[in-house]
């Protein structure tokens, strides 16, 4: 299909989207207990994510190469065939689209095997794709299990492409079965991001803007800002209003607009996350605030973690080195710029950092010294579909988002034109 027929249709689905923005929101909420307002924002960032592919698709462009013969010389992108999308339970709305767009902007047919865990909103793409026009077998989604529906999908020999988001484990399951059928891989996986706090910040910006990189989601987001690094100068300050601030943090019905902590996904994911807590205490981390589920009756019912922060001295511990995945940070305190880029970097992730600092010679030297695929100075989580997201290290391979995301899912391909009147001789004459 030529590129502005796809990118026609890409439209269509953007627009369906935004008209079913609401029944999206609410199926993601059922399923994994986000709250409304995060879903209604995913729902309004899809749709923009399928409308802006739906411009890259149409202004695509090859390259013409200077030759260095007598050849015109240039290159084609094209789509790689059928590729297998493997996406998380934590945000499908976002996520899906996230790979689908670039996906089929660049040609491609796709299978899409979303989580067990939050199917729903995967099948309602599906459906909404055939609405919109894509042609039957274009957009194909399955349901089941990593182990078996997963494995059967990675393993497929017509699958020319694996995308997968979700945990490190998996991903190097996934990189090991690609590696053996030499077909190439999208991987975005887990993350520990530092969120860096310096001396000079300005500190209700840093506090407010560290609740949210931990606690949007419950915690659930692989980049989070877990791991809070704060300057020794300002740490007691930092920290006894950042506690304050997350003891203030409604835990409630996700439904409430006034709800800032929801249940986390699953009462076995519930148990994991008090699990480490208690793991992090036995091993000489301090409790702050919170580390169990509330005590509330009228949320005994719900997977629930208390919002939790705990003090760390050494960075090296599990407790700040594993991804947790849940509503829990650990404060770490770092003495100087030397100080903060080895413990940062003492990780083998790399996915996201945040540095809060009003110089900004500062800023960079730290966004340079820091592995890390996306930096954010003086905010956090700001997401645009225009700008490349992955990680380094542990946290993932090539890029989504941006038109470098589109590129992930097309091979290029070098044509030699022949402009000389004579034929090829060999061996060569003269």
């Amino acid at each position: 299909m030529n590129a502005h027929h796809r990118a026609r249709i890409l439209h269509r689905l953007a627009d369906l989207i935004a008209d079913n923005s609401e029944h999206l929101s609410q199926l993601q909420t059922a399923d994994n207990g986000k709250t409304i307002i995060e879903s209604r924002m995913q729902a309004a960032w899809a749709a923009e994510a399928f409308r802006y592919y739906a411009a890259v698709c149409e202004v695509s462009q090859s390259d013409v190469i200077p030759p260095r013969g007598d050849h015109f010389s240039f290159t084609w992108h094209e789509p790689f065939g059928v590729v297998a999308a493997i996406t998380p339970w934590n945000s499908p709305i976002s996520l899906e689209a996230q790979k689908l767009a670039p996906a089929l902007a660049a040609g491609n047919c796709v299978v899409m095997k979303s989580s067990e865990i939050t199917p729903q909103v995967g099948l309602a793409y599906a459906r909404l794709a055939l609405e919109a026009g894509f042609p039957p077998g274009v957009l194909n989604v399955v349901a089941g299990d990593g182990p078996t529906t997963g494995q059967a999908l990675i393993s497929h020999p017509g699958v020319r492409l694996i995308t997968f988001t979700g945990g490190t484990a998996s991903g190097r399951h996934i990189a090991r079965t690609a590696a053996d059928r030499v077909v190439p891989v999208v991987l975005e996986l887990g993350g520990k991001s530092p969120n860096v706090v310096f001396d000079d910040a300005d500190i209700d910006d840093a506090v407010a803007g560290s609740v949210f990189a931990i606690f949007s989601n419950a915690g659930q987001s692989c980049i989070a800002g877990s791991r809070i690094f704060v300057q020794a100068g300002i740490f007691d300050d930092f920290v006894a209003r950042l506690t304050e601030a997350t003891r203030a943090l409604r835990v409630g019905d996700p439904h409430d607009p006034a709800t800032a902590i929801a249940p986390v996904s699953s009462f076995a994911h519930r148990d994991k996350i008090l699990s480490l807590v208690e793991m992090g205490l036995r091993n000489g981390a301090s409790l702050l605030c919170g580390g169990k589920a509330p005590s509330d009756p009228m949320l005994a019912r719900g997977a629930y973690v208390e919002p939790t922060l705990l003090h760390v001295t050494d960075n090296r511990q599990t407790i700040a080195q594993e991804e947790i995945f849940g509503p829990v940070a650990c404060v770490l305190r770092f003495s100087d710029e030397a100080d903060l880029e080895r413990q940062a970097n003492e990780t083998e992730f790399g996915l996201a950092c945040g540095i809060w600092s009003r110089d900004y010679r500062r800023i960079l030297r730290a966004a340079r010294a820091i592995r890390a695929g996306t930096v954010w100075a003086n905010t956090y989580k700001v997401t645009s579909v225009s700008m490349p997201f992955g990680g380094f290290k542990s946290s993932g391979t090539q890029r989504e988002c941006g038109i470098e995301g589109m590129r992930s899912y097309m091979a290029t391909k070098s044509v030699y034109l022949n402009m000389a009147e004579e034929p090829v001789h060999w061996p060569p004459q003269g």
